[in-house]
């Protein structure tokens, strides 16, 4: 099953360090680009500020997400910090079904999992400018305790060096200009002419068929 357009929708991964800005260059992409849904993780974290059940993250409890893991509900999960993260493989392919894009933010081990599993996955690394800014954003935003911060700023060291293992790099030097990058990677995505094939046959049909191919 597909949209109107006959598309399949594409899997798109965003991961990067602790606050390299994922979820603001993920939630300005998803107001301004159709068709594209965000994944919404498990978590069995307790929420943070203004996070909403459902929207930011499903909140369970630990004994839920260890039900749902050992029934192979989730296409990767990990333990980060004590808590644990779950992505529903069952979800994300109901999404790509109908046509639309999928959005995932997931640390790079995360990240690392899903690619070996989906060879059609894109992905995108989002890094900081430097780790002075990278310490001042995590400082700035006061969602963690210091040994947090030194937590994943020590964590952000080992997966800076990811990048070298996604399609895409975004550094997040100017927030307007990432997402103005992230936006082209995903609409970039969808003219691919693996992507197009059903529109082009449609149209090719238009002109006589797959005769009019062969010429």
């Amino acid at each position: 099953m597909s949209n109107e357009n006959g598309r399949r929708g594409n899997l798109i991964i965003v991961s990067g360090p602790s606050g390299a800005g994922k979820s603001a260059l993920a939630a300005s992409v998803l107001a301004a680009v159709g068709g594209i849904v965000f994944s919404v993780s498990h978590t069995t974290r307790a929420k943070r500020g203004g996070e909403r059940d459902g929207v930011d993250y499903h909140f369970v409890g630990r004994d839920e997400f260890d039900t749902l893991a050992r029934s192979g509900e989730f296409l990767e999960w990990a333990e980060v910090y004590g808590h644990c993260y779950g992505t529903s493989g069952h979800t994300i392919e109901a999404a790509l079904e109908r046509g639309d894009d999928v959005l995932l933010d997931v640390d790079v081990q995360g990240a690392a999992t899903i690619r070996g599993k989906r060879a059609d996955a894109i992905s995108v690394f989002i890094m900081p400018p430097s780790y002075r800014i990278l310490r001042e954003r995590l400082e700035q935003r006061k969602l963690d305790k210091d040994y947090v911060i030194e937590q994943r700023l020590k964590i952000a060291r080992e997966e800076i060096v990811q990048y070298r293992n996604y399609d895409y790099l975004i550094i997040n030097r100017d927030l307007s200009e990432a997402i103005a990058e992230l936006k082209a990677i995903i609409l970039g995505a969808r003219c691919r002419t693996s992507v197009r094939v059903e529109s082009a046959r449609s149209i090719i049909e238009s002109f006589g068929g797959m005769n009019a191919e062969r010429a």
